[in-house]
């Protein structure tokens, strides 16, 4: 008698999970397997950032092919128009003192800015002789007085055996205008050590 209850229970357990499992079927309660999530791209590396371009000196250089032309050379006095025609309207012109760079005498591609006395033309170009505050004896000096060129107004000596070829779009800035005494005498003085003085006739 027991043995039939229990092979009738276990009919009926059968039963209902088979009628339970019909039903999910029907309904779709079934919950459907999750899709496999893709897998992310890698990121691409990171460009290296650009390194930063030098920035270009100011300080003029000697002329490179193709490059601009430096703010002074040395040149010879002869072939100079001499001209005396100060105007301080922002132009350098000559007999004045402006303010321009200069290379050094052993080293041309390295200078300073130094104070210049314009005393003419050549071409397109100003002519002019730098002035230094140091009175050396063993060189070509002149003495051109004080100006507002020299912040201390130390008495200017201008350098007789260096005469400069500069380029009016590079000067700095105007610093005065030198006596047309003073730059008769600096005129005349270079003439003489240059040899360009006029033979009387």
């Amino acid at each position: 008698m027991r043995s039939r209850l229990n092979a009738g229970r276990l009919l009926d357990l059968v039963q209902r999970a088979a009628r339970a499992l019909t039903a999910s079927r029907s309904t779709g309660t079934d919950e459907p397997a999750k899709p496999s999530k893709p897998s992310k791209p890698s990121k691409p590396p990171r460009p290296s950032k650009p390194s930063k371009p030098s920035k270009p000196s100011t300080r003029p250089t000697p002329a490179t092919a193709g490059g601009p032309r430096p703010a002074a050379i040395d040149i010879e006095l002869d072939g100079t128009r001499f001209e005396y025609s100060p105007s301080m309207d922002g132009d350098p012109d000559p007999g004045e003192v402006v303010w321009t760079w200069v290379p050094y005498e052993d080293d041309s591609s390295q200078g300073k800015d130094r104070p210049v006395v314009v005393i003419g033309r050549r071409s397109d170009r100003l002519v002019g002789v730098a002035l230094t505050s140091k009175r050396h004896d063993d060189e070509a000096q002149l003495e051109v007085g004080t100006g507002p060129w020299d912040r201390e107004r130390r008495p200017s000596y201008a350098k007789l055996d260096r005469v400069l070829a500069l380029d009016p779009d590079q000067v700095r800035r105007e610093g005065a205008v030198l006596a047309k005494a003073r730059f008769d005498d600096l005129v005349m003085a270079l003439r003489q050590l240059h040899g360009l003085v006029e033979r009387p006739r």
